[in-house]
């Protein structure tokens, strides 16, 4: 599904909490740099890798990984539709 640039408008968290009622997750790829500025972790990432983000529709993180197939996994295994984001 295309939405015309025209029609987008910004979406609250619980606007997105609403929409994905627990259902709807994103992946985001981020550095490993990334990955250790945005979230807590008891030990830091190596350098230079790319890190896979699952969150809910709310931007509730639910994992990170170090694969796509891992994300999508953890994804398929919480019942959970991941949702395109462009």
């Amino acid at each position: 599904m295309t939405v015309d640039t025209a029609l987008r408008r910004d979406i609250s968290t619980d606007e997105l909490e609403r929409l994905g009622g627990g259902e709807v997750a994103y992946i985001k790829t981020l550095s490993s740099e990334e990955a250790n500025e945005i979230y807590p972790l008891d030990d830091t990432l190596p350098e230079g890798i790319n890190i896979y983000a699952l969150h809910a529709a709310d931007g509730t993180p639910i994992a990170l990984t170090d694969s796509m197939q891992a994300a999508l996994g953890q994804a398929i295994d919480d019942e959970l539709v991941v949702a395109s984001l462009h």
